[in-house]
């Protein structure tokens, strides 16, 4: 958001999923990009300012630890981020 614009973070609940949302007024996620954001390495900053692993760390957590889903919808001026997840366990498998 280079400094300027809004930050939100709201939480609900829906069905048996918790909802964590992360919202922001900046420029938005270009189409091109939006593919990738979740990829290890990945980032659009200059060599030497990040090393491209936060969104995959977190998507890892999310999905794969704790079962949930990490979604991202993205237009100029409204990016929101959704962690889902759910508020029970999953079901162990059967056998």
């Amino acid at each position: 958001m280079d400094g300027d614009g809004s930050l939100t973070v709201r939480t609900l609940r829906q069905d048996d999923w918790l909802i964590v949302e992360i919202a922001d007024t900046g420029p938005g996620i270009p189409d091109d990009v939006r593919p990738r954001i979740f990829e290890p390495f990945f980032t659009t900053k200059p060599v030497g300012e990040g090393t491209g692993l936060g969104l995959d760390i977190s998507y890892r957590i999310v999905v794969n630890k704790h079962h949930g889903d990490i979604r991202v919808t993205s237009t100029p001026g409204s990016t929101v981020f959704r962690v889902l997840l759910p508020l029970s366990p999953p079901e162990p498998p059967a056998g």
